[in-house]
């Protein structure tokens, strides 16, 4: 089983940026897709980005142009750039990772929240 450890979140006003990072404990190829979803609170878990083992990116439409998704591959970390934040984007951040014949991975997440 493949460890992901998200970190990088905090407290950040409305318009600033914050960038995310998932350090996972093996190659990052292992993963057919790996990327980022978030819980706020009263609400259920949804897509942020993802990425495939292949480069192919997915972004969920209200993150399309303010989120981009990288990765690392010589240090196995997959990024999350967020910029022009708003106060809905408050919310736990989970890194995941898809392995073959196998079920989601999650991190422990971190806490991101904008406010002024």
């Amino acid at each position: 089983q493949v460890r992901l450890v998200e970190s990088g979140g905090g407290l950040v006003q409305p318009g600033g940026s914050l960038r995310l990072s998932c350090a996972a404990s093996g190659s990052i190829f292992s993963f057919n897709d790996i990327g980022w979803y978030r819980q706020a609170p009263g609400k259920q878990r949804e897509l942020v980005a993802t990425v495939t083992r292949e480069g192919s990116t997915n972004y969920a439409d209200s993150m399309k142009g303010r989120f981009t998704i990288t990765r690392d591959n010589a240090k196995n970390t997959v990024y999350l750039q967020m910029n022009s934040l708003k106060p809905e984007d408050t919310a736990v951040y989970y890194c995941s990772g898809l392995l073959p014949f196998s079920s989601r991975s999650w991190g422990q997440g971190t806490q991101v929240t904008v406010s002024s």
